[in-house]
């Protein structure tokens, strides 16, 4: 069985250079006088970028695990500056259920369950 915690910080340098290096340069990560006039009022962080820090929690346990599939949700916005919980439980080989919340309120910013070889 595993049960993996972490918490992370997001930062906007972290949203920036993700856009760089993913391309997706969409103003409502990047841009934070487009972002201030969005129903978030900032920026908020690629959903990829969240996936991303829950694969590499796992990874650093499990180096050798294999995803074969995924599933996932972006309920709600991960914003700069505010911390985020992150969880993953489940069985390897297996299915693993990913979470990320806001720390401050428990909100879901990510659901995700993945098939792990």
């Amino acid at each position: 069985m595993i049960d993996l915690t972490d918490q992370w910080t997001p930062t906007q340098a972290e949203f920036d250079a993700f856009a760089m290096v993913s391309g997706d340069d969409n103003a409502i990560h990047v841009d934070h006088d487009f972002a201030s006039r969005t129903a978030f009022g900032r920026t908020v962080s690629h959903g990829m970028l969240i996936y991303a820090k829950l694969w590499g929690l796992l990874r650093r346990h499990h180096p050798q695990a294999r995803q074969t599939q995924q599933t996932m949700m972006f309920p709600a916005p991960c914003f700069a500056g505010e911390a985020v919980d992150l969880s993953i439980t489940g069985t390897l080989p297996g299915t693993l259920s990913l979470r990320a919340s806001r720390a401050a309120d428990g909100t879901e910013v990510l659901v995700a369950q993945t098939e792990v070889a």
